[in-house]
């Protein structure tokens, strides 16, 4: 007699064992994600996920919306701050009392159910990260390729090659290895942190000697609409994007209950002093003119300031940007991992490394969805369509927390934010969401809500009549002892074929 390979495929997280480890293996000898991330290295995550490029490169479209008013641009951003640090906090109870890998994905699936999860889960994995992932690495390679064509531009080939070189290492970084991955991070965020600091800094001292060209202390001109004010906000709230990555890794946070709350106490408001003095120091140095037209303010503020170590700034950009590459490339893997560990992905994805504990298949997988969309920059461009969607996810969490809170009143809730803060955040991200479709209604608009709902397509056949591929799982067999991977849940076992 012959007998067949046999392999697991892993069951819904529902029926994940309840005694966990800290070496990355469960009570009955399974592999599992290991909690290796300490309330520092959390710290580290929030600010390394919400400092990317966006400080560095465009607080000019703030002060565009509040019609070139310093003093107007600098609350919004402050109140940007406030909003981020409010939803943080609703967040902060949800990943207490729902302490999961998947974050948003996760307490979708609790509050709403499958179906909405799932076009969620298709929406970002498919499209959303991916592509502002690879926007991230095409701008990295642009400011490392800057200093060395002398102010031309970098040919596109170049510029295309060196962001798939960092997608790839950034990927290969998360999968061999979370301890060296976490490590990077802290690195990344130091320099990054250093290099706000060195912004802010020179900007005081410039103001302290009285060298400025703005009142920053009174209002220039008529006081920006109710209208103006929404545009300013949705530009300065993509700069504090990734104010969430903590809930994507839950199951890797240590005493989960206690350091996600005080990861997002400390690591918000520090992001949000920053951004204020930053901007203060942009200010100090150029015109709103110049600031409004600069495609890349904190360059134009170092040619102005640090004179021939201006080369500090461009260096700086870089180095962000590949800290947020780093951060997401651990994100985008740990929402893959949920997703298909709940069955609503490929159940290779829900496997993770024997060797190394990373989930090896899902970071490889959002990679190349990345590096796949590099090549296509126009697609990247349809992105900014997409930005609605992100806080109409917001507002449905927040939502769901209210909901939780009616259908699941027993449910244990270490922390508890007050209601009228998720109540603010669902109001607020209503009107986000409404804003950039009444104000310039465009047919993108209609496609990007069209994408969403395609997600249907494959939701009923695939997830609710459970259809699979006739090859698909001696596939998955075959790929899962080719990576080493195992799943990390109860297994249920393939029945042995002997012929």
């Amino acid at each position: 007699m012959k007998r067949r390979q046999v392999c697991t495929v892993p069951k819904s997280a529902d029926s994940s064992p309840k005694e966990e480890g800290g070496d990355g293996h469960d009570a009955s000898g399974g592999v599992r994600l290991a909690r290796t991330i300490g309330f520092a290295t959390g710290v580290n995550v929030l600010v390394g996920s919400m400092v990317g490029s966006g400080i560095f490169v465009s607080p000019g479209g703030v002060l565009r919306f509040v019609g070139g008013d310093p003093s107007s641009a600098l609350l919004v951003w402050a109140g940007c701050g406030l909003l981020s640090l409010l939803g943080a906090l609703c967040y902060a109870e949800l990943g207490a009392a729902v302490p999961t890998t998947g974050g948003e994905y996760a307490y979708v699936r609790r509050a709403f159910g499958a179906p909405l999860a799932f076009l969620f889960a298709w929406t970002s994995v498919a499209l959303l990260r991916p592509a502002m992932n690879s926007a991230v690495a095409l701008t990295f390679a642009e400011y490392v390729l800057r200093p060395l064509f002398h102010g031309c531009p970098a040919p596109p080939a170049i510029v295309k090659c060196l962001a798939i070189a960092s997608l790839l290492v950034v990927g290969i970084l998360n999968c061999v290895s979370m301890k060296w991955a976490m490590r990077a991070l802290d690195v990344l965020t130091l320099l990054k942190m250093l290099a706000l600091a060195i912004v802010s800094v020179g900007g005081l001292v410039l103001l302290a000697s009285g060298r400025t060209h703005n009142p920053l202390g009174s209002f220039a001109g008529a006081p920006p609409s109710p209208a103006q004010i929404g545009e300013s906000f949705y530009q300065g709230l993509w700069a504090y994007g990734g104010w969430n990555a903590l809930n994507y890794a839950t199951e890797e946070l240590k005493d989960v209950h206690k350091n996600i709350t005080r990861c997002i106490v400390v690591a918000v408001p520090l992001v949000t002093a920053f951004y204020v003095l930053v901007n203060i120091s942009y200010m100090t140095v150029l015109t709103p003119k110049e600031i409004i037209s600069s495609a890349a303010v904190a360059v134009t503020w170092g040619d102005r300031v640090l004179g021939s170590f201006s080369w500090i700034v461009p260096l700086s950009v870089a180095v962000s940007t590949f800290g947020s590459l780093n951060c997401s490339a651990f994100v985008m893997g740990r929402l893959n991992y949920a997703a298909a560990r709940e069955g609503h992905a490929l159940p290779l994805l829900a496997m993770l490394s024997v060797r190394h504990q990373t989930p090896t298949p899902a970071v490889a997988f959002s990679t190349l969805l990345s590096v796949a969309f590099v090549l296509p920059t126009d697609l990247i461009m349809l992105t900014n369509y997409f930005g609605f969607v992100t806080w109409l996810l917001v507002g449905l969490n927040c939502a769901g927390l209210l909901v939780l809170r009616y259908r699941e009143p027993d449910l244990r809730r270490p922390y508890r934010v007050l209601w009228p803060v998720p109540v603010v955040v669902v109001l607020v991200c209503g009107y986000l969401v409404l804003a950039p479709i009444v104000s310039s209604p465009r047919y993108e608009y209609l496609f990007a809500l069209l994408f969403v709902l395609a997600g249907f397509v494959f939701y009923v056949p695939f997830v609710h009549f459970k259809l699979r591929a006739p090859c698909l799982p001696a596939l998955t067999c075959w790929l899962q002892l080719l990576l080493e991977v195992s799943p990390t849940v109860a297994p249920a076992t393939c029945v042995d074929a002997v012929r």
